[in-house]
């Protein structure tokens, strides 16, 4: 008579739990396994995420910082620029001052001094005279300078010849005076009418504080360290 193999109720209930134990443990170890590899990705990520955001604060801040300094920096440019204006301006305003009282100055001359004017005058025509060298001429001077001015062209005239051996017929021409509320002088023509050799007070004044603004700047606010180049 054979032996029965077969398993009872009890063993199976035994193998049973053997495996759901066995699959259990392995189910437990992958997601152990899951876990640590999630965990990693994620301290991964994150480390990735810390860096990104670190990076993009520090380019923002490098960024606020240059724009910042450029601020300052047009601001500081400003109010050097300002402060440099403001200087330049009151120097201009002090030479203005100076060349107006003189110009108030040379005004009086003509009527303070008839014959210190009419030399004057003589010499303003004179040199008239040698830079046209001319048999004819005419000057237009104020209307209350008219009989002044014609002494001071006949006395022109007179030296011119002696100076330089041709005569010189020198008028004054009544039907155009200067203005008057010229400071005095005369305005020499010649060429027919075509050349006028200004030798108003008003513009030997001006043509001198042209020659003479360098040196007065220099007298007044000392050597500018940034010229190079001087006549």
């Amino acid at each position: 008579m054979s032996q029965s193999h077969a398993l009872s109720d009890d063993q199976v209930a035994g193998e049973l739990r053997k495996m759901t134990a066995f699959i259990r443990q392995e189910a437990l170890e992958k997601a152990r396994e899951i876990q640590l590899k999630a965990d990693e990705e994620f301290a991964i990520e994150k480390s990735k995420l810390v860096r990104q955001e670190t990076s993009a604060i520090d380019t923002l801040y490098e960024k606020k910082f240059k724009q910042a300094a450029m601020s300052q920096q047009i601001t500081r440019s400003t109010l050097a620029n300002r402060t440099r204006l403001r200087v330049l301006g009151g120097r201009q305003e002090l030479l203005d001052e100076l060349f107006q009282k003189s110009r108030d100055k040379v005004s009086t001359v003509a009527e303070s001094d008839k014959k210190k004017y009419q030399v004057m005058l003589k010499g303003l025509v004179l040199e008239g005279l040698y830079y046209l060298n001319e048999e004819k001429v005419s000057i237009r001077a104020r209307k209350k300078d008219v009989d002044v001015a014609k002494k001071a062209a006949d006395e022109a005239a007179k030296e011119f010849k002696d100076n330089v051996g041709s005569d010189v017929t020198v008028t004054v021409d009544e039907s155009d005076p200067l203005p008057q509320g010229s400071a005095g002088g005369v305005v020499i023509v010649g060429g027919k009418g075509k050349i006028d050799i200004n030798n108003t007070f008003e513009e030997r004044l001006r043509l001198l504080e042209i020659d003479a603004l360098p040196a007065v700047r220099e007298t007044l606010f000392g050597k500018n360290e940034n010229r190079r180049f001087y006549d």
